[in-house]
């Protein structure tokens, strides 16, 4: 899956999840609200629970739920959840700026919050 992908994917999963902040989501009534695969679904799952950003628990009331308020999660937080290596570049003067210019991207998307998306999203329904 591209990073763009992964990064759209993590942003409806966690609308999904902001929808009903208290209660926990299976990955798979989530794969089915946004009809995508249980199997990706959960791969983002992990990527966003090593962020930090939502807490999963197993077993038969297992699932996962957010960790903090959607206007608490910067868009910036996603995309650094989800893109994993970014533009890496082996030549050391090259990598140095594209570090700035990932962490630059990153605090710019910040100013928009999955609070922002979600009210988005209920716009175009």
């Amino acid at each position: 899956m591209a990073q763009s992908e992964r990064f759209q994917l993590g942003l409806r999963v966690l609308a999904v999840l902001a929808e009903q902040p208290g209660g926990m989501q299976t990955s798979s009534n989530i794969a089915d609200t946004l009809k995508e695969s249980a199997v990706m679904v959960r791969r983002v799952f992990l990527l966003l629970h090593k962020a930090g950003l939502i807490e999963q628990r197993k077993g038969p009331n297992g699932g996962a739920k957010l960790k903090l308020s959607p206007k608490q999660i910067g868009l910036g937080d996603v995309f650094a959840a989800t893109s994993g290596d970014w533009l890496t570049v082996e030549d050391k003067a090259v990598s140095g700026l594209m570090k700035k210019v990932r962490a630059d991207a990153i605090e710019a998307m910040n100013e928009h919050s999955l609070a922002g998306v979600v009210k988005r999203l209920k716009k175009g329904k």
